[in-house]
């Protein structure tokens, strides 16, 4: 066995190649470059007004990876398809992260469209993005309808559009795992 970079002869090693943990071991084969695409889903938002977008732009390059694709598309089912489906053929884009429409007024739809699109959800992420939110919100946290899942080879998270929000699910769930799921959604 090699000696382990930064690693002294002696020293003992916890990395995913001496620890044989298969979860260490995808994690260090996942993708360093990550391209997300953004969809802001809001009936009033603009790409310059767009804060959660801008907020969403900034954390994925802070991380080191890119936003390759961008819009803002009304609150409208076919809209919201219509972007995704245009994700899905991307070949620049490895995650889709959705933003707004997740709450339960007559008009937030965003969930009702991802989930019929979704073919290997992952309901993890609702339920600890949830969790997290509760810390900052109280019982509020109920009303949100974050989830996520695969569709067609591709990565989708779908959250709320406020700005704590996407400050909290990109920095607290998606960018920590980004490069693990994708790793795992193309094994």
């Amino acid at each position: 066995m090699s000696k382990p970079k930064g690693k002294s002869q002696g020293a003992k090693t916890t990395g995913p190649q001496e620890s044989g943990r298969p979860d260490l071991q995808h994690k260090a084969a996942a993708p360093d470059k990550i391209k997300f695409m953004v969809i802001t889903v809001s009936d009033t938002r603009t790409p310059e007004t767009d804060d959660s977008g801008k907020i969403i732009h900034k954390l994925v390059q802070e991380a080191g990876h890119s936003v390759t694709a961008y819009c803002v598309v009304k609150d409208e089912s076919y809209l919201v398809d219509d972007a995704i489906q245009e994700g899905t053929v991307n070949h620049e884009v490895d995650i889709i992260v959705l933003n707004g429409g997740t709450g339960v007024s007559s008009r937030d739809g965003t969930f009702e469209t991802v989930v019929t699109m979704i073919e290997k959800p992952l309901p993890g992420f609702g339920e600890l993005f949830r969790m997290l939110s509760w810390e900052q919100v109280g019982p509020a946290a109920m009303l949100t309808r974050a989830t996520a899942g695969l569709y067609r080879g591709k990565v989708i998270f779908s959250i709320p559009g406020s700005p704590s929000a996407a400050t909290l699910a990109m920095s607290k769930l998606i960018l920590p795992e980004a490069g693990h799921i994708l790793f795992e959604s193309r094994r």
